[in-house]
């Protein structure tokens, strides 16, 4: 296949020749390797990568991905990491409006009369930048003899992949893992791989999320050798019977390839090692153990994050081991009763959130694992007891770190288009996507599909969020439908309704909403309500902030259906940087890089200050939520 430019113009095209989301879930050729947590099947290629930045597609040099290609004009950048940070483009933060406004007219594909159907509107624009990325691996020993992918975990926004000058795939949606087959394109020896990432595709009117506009590969990219059979997707369901002291446990896989005569067996333990089942199947495409019943198993919360450990492992004819998965399983259930309240495990659930942007101070999202811990310490330390991954999945780590932790997890889906509907504080859906065009149907169901098929097994997580700020419109109620068939053991959560309701009643298991004042709160609770409330976004953590959040916390004792909320938000965006003046080190935020549009300090509304200092307002939410950490 040729690759095209114009797949940059149309939403209908956002994955070509890409593999089916699967689980997040690990793999190692045996069990010392799982047990070290260091697999031999798996190679990173993070580093430095040969890069050449260009102002627009128009620039890009004929054949920059042949091996032979000229390396003139390439220096090195830093993968993971930002394109911006790397000195190579323009820093801008926005809130709603998108960075092109003000000096470039567009629209969606789609929402246009036909006589302005928006053709080149990012093929052709002499605003999107593109980075040229290539690197090189060798490909030796039982490396060069099996299937081989390469998985990408974040690219923002829309990336071309070559693989030995043969063109591979191209993918969007920046916040969920792409993964290619690179087998017919390698041999035994060296091997280029050769990326061409854009900054807007049609991709960028629905990731029009608050934050830092920035474009690169800032997630891992990783090699996978794939043994003679293997896991290609697992899929844990333990359940929790309605009787509160029984579980059952379901479990299925995914294989490819499948050597013949190939075994895989499912074992449980507990927390200290016990082993309370272990049954053995014959390995095929689609794998399915016996279900298990567990009698009082230890459940999964806040308080008490209890995890069995399951392990797969699969063995050839002769009972070699080929491949070995490990996956936390916790028994839990998540249910919204007939009194619209919300129980976790048959006790009333109470929601001390914070929304999380993923943040550095020196990386912007590109963070380190030294990130995510710093960020998991000071949520441990003041109470609070759920995120809302504000407004994409993050990195696979961070659900297992919140699994080990008892953190719950709103999981929010990669769709945010505040900016085509929401205009100088009114509400215009004129041109708002997805909304109800058809043409951008398949591509937002399949970021919730990608989130769920990538997440599923995670236990921390209580709820599908559809997406932030996106208004409303048969879409949505398609995402929503979405989550709901494939996951009815969850409830999905969207705010997007409460500005059109002629949709609530077919998206959304929450009334939810943002900043609502606790007498209008209030008032909805007292009045027969639908559904339980959930403040998505509520106190705002700017300035000298936070000091009614007492009033907040008071709801909990008025109504059982109030399920709490997630203060906006976690840590401030900002970005460190050396005053010239001083020599000290300062914080710069929107603005400070010259950049326009630009929302300047309205990023800087967290309860920790970038460098992960807390505020004085983190004071007010570790008393407040200290009295209701349960």
């Amino acid at each position: 296949m040729k690759p095209s430019l114009t797949w940059l113009d149309d939403p209908q095209t956002f994955r070509i020749n890409e593999l089916p989301a699967h689980s997040d879930h690990c793999c190692y050729a045996n069990i010392q390797e799982a047990n070290e947590s260091r697999s031999s099947l798996v190679r990173v290629l993070d580093g430095q990568w040969r890069f050449s930045y260009v102002d627009n597609p128009a620039l890009i040099p004929d054949g920059f991905y042949l091996p032979d290609a000229s390396s003139e004009g390439f220096g090195l950048i830093e993968v993971p990491g930002h394109i911006e940070l790397s000195g190579y483009a323009q820093v801008e933060y926005t809130n709603t409006a998108y960075p092109w406004e003000g000096s470039v007219f567009r629209r969606p594909a789609y929402t246009t009369p036909p006589e302005d159907p928006q053709a080149g509107s990012f093929s052709q624009a002499k605003d999107n930048p593109v980075g040229l990325y290539r690197n090189t691996f060798i490909l030796d020993g039982s490396w060069a003899e099996r299937p081989l992918h390469i998985r990408f975990e974040g690219v923002e926004r829309a990336f071309y992949l070559w693989c030995n000058g043969e063109f591979v795939g191209y993918a969007e949606d920046s916040f969920t893992p792409s993964t290619f087959d690179l087998s017919p394109y390698v041999h035994p020896g060296k091997n280029l791989i050769a990326v061409a990432v854009f900054r807007h595709c049609t991709a960028s009117w629905i990731e029009d999320q608050d934050f830092f506009r920035f474009f690169g590969i800032f997630r891992s990219v990783s090699l996978l050798s794939l043994p003679e059979t293997h896991i290609e997707d697992l899929d844990v369901k333990p359940t929790l019977q309605g009787d509160d002291h029984t579980g059952v446990l379901n479990v299925s896989a995914r294989l490819s390839p499948v050597q013949a005569g190939s075994k895989a067996t499912m074992e449980l333990a507990d927390r200290d090692g016990n082993v309370l089942v272990q049954n053995t199947v014959e390995a095929r495409q689609q794998t399915a153990w016996p279900a298990y019943t567990l009698k009082e198993p230890h459940l999964w919360s806040h308080t008490d994050p209890y995890l069995y450990a399951l392990t797969i492992t699969v063995t050839s004819e002769k009972g070699e081991v080929l491949e070995v998965v490990p996956q936390a399983v916790g028994f839990r259930r998540i249910e919204i009763g007939a009194d619209k309240v919300v129980r976790l495990n048959g006790e009333r659930l109470r929601v001390l959130g914070v929304n999380r942007h993923e943040w550095s101070a020196t990386r912007g999202r590109a963070i380190t694992q030294a990130d995510m811990d710093a960020d998991m310490a000071s949520i441990k330390a003041n109470h609070i007891n759920a995120v809302r991954t504000c407004h994409y999945p993050d990195r696979l780590e961070w659900y297992r770190m919140c699994d080990e932790a008892g953190i719950y997890v709103m999981a929010e889906t990669n769709m945010e288009s505040h900016g085509t509907w929401q205009k100088l504080g009114g509400d215009d859906g004129s041109y708002n996507v997805p909304g109800s065009f058809p043409q951008w149907h398949e591509m937002v169901v399949d970021r919730a599909k990608t989130q769920y098929e990538t997440l599923k097994n995670h236990p921390s997580i209580l709820f599908w969020s559809i997406g932030n700020e996106s208004y409303a419109g048969e879409n949505i109620v398609a995402m929503n439908e979405y989550y709901k068939k494939a996951d009815p053991t969850r409830p999905v959560h969207y705010e997007g309704v409460v500005h059109n309701r002629d949709y609530e009643d077919r998206v959304s298991d929450f009334e939810s909403r943002m900043y609502a004042p606790p007498a209008d709160i209030a008032k909805y609770l007292e009045n027969n309500p639908k559904k339980p409330f959930v403040l998505c976004e509520y106190m705002h953590s700017m300035g000298n902030s936070v000091g009614g959040l007492v009033d907040y916390m008071d709801l909990f004792d008025r109504y059982p259906q109030y399920v709490g909320g997630f203060i906006w938000d976690f840590k401030d965006q900002a970005l460190q940087a050396t005053d010239t003046v001083t020599g000290s080190k300062v914080m710069r935020y929107g603005g400070d890089f010259d950049d326009r549009p630009t929302e300047r300090q309205f990023s800087g509304d967290g309860l920790l200050f970038a460098d992960g200092t807390e505020k004085p307002a983190m004071q007010e939410v570790n008393e407040e939520y200290g009295r209701y950490e349960r």
